[in-house]
């Protein structure tokens, strides 16, 4: 029971002689005493290192890489400072992410906006803050941008996002470039090509290149191979006959983390090094001039770096079929800071983070605090015989959407989010508070 599994817990996770799980070189009791629970546990150390491997491995001599941050995964201020540093950049996907981007210092030339209805104010706010691309996923926004760069005589580089029919063998709601769905425009209609034909007559829109995402939590190369070779003969194409010259592919993210110990995703070299043999090898087969790569981890570089910290707080044992029992383990957070288990069924890993435990393995279920049958963490988990009310119980790989996805169900407050380094924490973002929800209820400040 006391084992731990490096390959899902941040890479400074260590067992001290009391039991006691220790991040960064911060005791959990100290953090739990410090922020309350649940709390979100940001190992500033892996963060930092996952982003200088993605930095290292896509550093080729022969193909011009360009790596930017998916601030869908985690936003904030900080995070993002901690991205700039490591040299990367930085996708929004809203008005809001862009806004945080742009007040915690990231240069506008390293920052790309996605989304597949961007307001006419979020564009405006992009093109006035001389970002470095927009991706383009719909006519209407084409539209948009035309009217609003003839206003402000701006010339805006864009990219155009395709549907290119494959489809990662991930959850269906995390798959996003098959046919049926909302992101992009196909190339196998011609919707594609018809957009980029038709962004290339207009003046003030440069169309730098073409972008695809082909899901999330992927663990094998294959699909990235296979988008990239459906959109480089795209190029090819748009090449032979339009005459045009595509300076840039952007294959989005997707790389999977290991969330319970059985998860094997591949390194970020090996992923980096069949992003680029396909990209050179396709582009030289096709006869046209090799593109810049760009790759979008979010996941992959946050994903591992964070646990959650709940306090257990109601036991309750339940007979099943026969002599089976399991025991229902209520901890004081649940689906409005992880929302992943109801709507994807993810899988997690979780220990006592408090303490030494003694005892025989109790077959467990690790559920929240909400009025919803739903509200369950981890569905089957093997806890200590021991475990109590008040045991900390730390979650692992709750770094990439948990916070971003929180909300505020049944008025619980969100969780605050720490960052812990060398013996130090450092509070990101504060913990919210009842006043925070109540002052946008307009019935109580009449």
């Amino acid at each position: 029971m006391d084992a731990l599994e490096p390959r899902v817990w941040p890479m400074t996770t260590a067992l001290a002689v009391d039991g006691q799980l220790v991040f960064g070189g911060v005791f959990s009791k100290q953090l739990a005493r410090e922020y309350g629970t649940p709390l979100f546990v940001v190992d500033e150390a892996d963060v930092r290192y996952r982003i200088a491997e993605f930095s290292k491995a896509f550093a080729f001599s022969d193909l011009e890489c360009s790596v930017h941050y998916a601030s869908k995964a985690f936003a904030s201020a900080d995070v993002f400072r901690w991205v700039v540093e490591g040299g990367l950049g930085v996708d929004v996907a809203s008005g809001g992410e862009l806004g945080l981007a742009l007040a915690a210092g990231v240069p506008p030339e390293r920052i790309v906006l996605h989304g597949n209805n961007k307001s006419a104010e979020e564009l405006e706010r992009a093109v006035s803050a001389g970002i470095s691309a927009i991706v383009i996923d719909s006519f209407d926004e084409i539209i948009r941008l035309q009217q609003i760069v003839r206003h402000q005589n701006d010339v805006v580089d864009v990219l155009i996002r395709l549907t290119l029919g494959v489809e990662a063998h991930t959850h269906e709601f995390i798959s996003t470039a098959h046919e049926d769905q909302k992101f992009g425009l196909s190339v196998t209609s011609g919707a594609a090509e018809q957009a980029a034909v038709a962004v290339i007559g207009i003046p003030g829109l440069r169309l730098r290149g073409f972008h695809s995402h082909i899901g999330s939590q992927i663990f094998e190369p294959i699909g990235f191979e296979e988008s990239a070779k459906r959109a480089l003969a795209f190029i090819a194409h748009m090449k032979a006959q339009h005459d045009f010259e595509t300076e840039e592919l952007d294959l989005g993210g997707g790389l999977g983390i290991a969330y319970v110990p059985s998860d094997d995703p591949p390194s970020v070299a090996m992923m980096a090094k069949a992003l680029h043999d396909i990209v050179v090898s396709e582009s030289a087969r096709l006869k046209i001039k090799t593109p810049r790569l760009s790759v979008e981890p979010g996941r992959a570089i946050v994903g591992q770096s964070t646990v959650t910290l709940y306090e257990v707080g109601t036991i309750k044992p339940i007979q099943l079929d026969g002599d089976e029992e399991r025991v229902y383990v209520s901890v004081d957070g649940g689906m409005s800071d992880n929302i992943r288990t109801a709507l994807y069924g993810a899988e997690y890993t979780a220990r006592v983070a408090s303490r030494e435990t003694i005892g025989a393995g109790l077959q467990s279920r690790l559920v929240g605090k909400h009025c919803e049958s739903g509200d369950i963490l981890i569905r089957d988990l093997v806890l200590p015989s021991d475990i109590a009310p008040g045991d900390l119980i730390a979650v692992a790989a709750t770094g990439a959407y948990h916070r971003s996805m929180a909300s505020n169900y049944n008025m619980l407050t969100r969780p605050a989010v720490v960052s812990v380094k060398d013996g130090q924490s450092t509070l990101l973002i504060r913990r919210e508070t009842e006043a925070d929800l109540f002052a946008l209820d307009q019935g109580l400040h009449r």
